[in-house]
């Protein structure tokens, strides 16, 4: 391995950022390939066995291309379903991205915690089994939204965005049974976190919003923790597997992601 190997975070579209600013945080110099396929976003409504399919061949094709150190799956749908697939096609590290009950139950006073992510993701029975392990004194309360994931990529394209919008997301968790005490919500979506200050903002009253790219960070710090970086001449990349949306330039630079590809 180079020095100039490169982590490389993959998610169905934009999603993903919210996983890239923290590992950049723990690891400024380490280079980035972000990967988004936008020829198959979203994933939240497509089947299981199409997921199952696409990742792990997409990912095989872009570790042949870019030859990374270590790869991060930073989309909780794609994790749930493909994760192990993808690390029994791999011969290198991969870091999956799980929705953080653990975390939101250890905060939760009043043990009522919302879970909001795809509808593909609040379906998995890899949620039940981490309810079940983390919080199994809670009410655990499940939200899928396919439009939040397309409202926060119209937020990072500068789209002027209505609070109804969010207001009707949030409606989702709040109006089932026992949500008026819930006091925690998991963002089980990596793309949620992009838009959390504007569910916060629609919320009746304060909600703590918690999400994996945190530890997801301090995970990839520990894999590579000793190995080399090159110095911060950084040539990060974003590609995408479909034609890339020029209105999404400005943001992707905002993350240090200057140069774009298409696979």
């Amino acid at each position: 391995m180079t020095d100039a190997a490169h982590i490389l975070l993959f998610d169905s579209g934009i999603g993903g950022l919210s996983i890239l600013a923290p590992v950049r945080a723990l690891l400024p110099s380490a280079p980035i390939v972000y990967a988004a396929d936008s020829a198959g976003f979203p994933y939240g409504t497509r089947t299981e066995a199409e997921i199952a399919g696409r990742v792990p061949a997409l990912l095989g094709r872009l570790v042949e291309r870019y030859r990374p150190r270590l790869v991060v799956i930073a989309c909780n749908t794609a994790s749930t379903i493909a994760l192990p697939a993808v690390r029994a096609a791999l011969d290198l590290p991969v870091v999956g991205t799980v929705p953080a009950i653990k975390p939101a139950a250890a905060m939760s006073r009043t043990r009522v915690i919302g879970v909001l992510g795809t509808r593909a993701t609040v379906r998995q029975a890899y949620v039940d089994d981490l309810a079940g392990r983390f919080a199994a004194d809670c009410l655990v309360l499940r939200h899928g939204s396919a439009e939040l994931v397309e409202l926060a990529e119209a937020h990072l394209r500068g789209d002027t965005l209505p609070d109804a919008r969010f207001a009707a997301v949030m409606a989702g968790l709040l109006d089932q049974p026992g949500a008026e005490r819930m006091d925690v919500v998991v963002n089980a979506c990596t793309h949620f976190p992009l838009v959390a200050d504007r569910l916060a903002a629609v919320a009746p009253r304060p909600l703590a919003f918690v999400d994996g790219g945190p530890g997801i960070a301090r995970r990839v710090a520990h894999l590579t923790q000793g190995q080399r970086w090159p110095d911060r001449a950084s040539d990060d990349v974003a590609v995408f597997t479909g034609t890339p949306d020029p209105a999404l330039a400005p943001a992707l630079a905002r993350y240090g992601l200057g140069r774009v590809e298409r696979l």
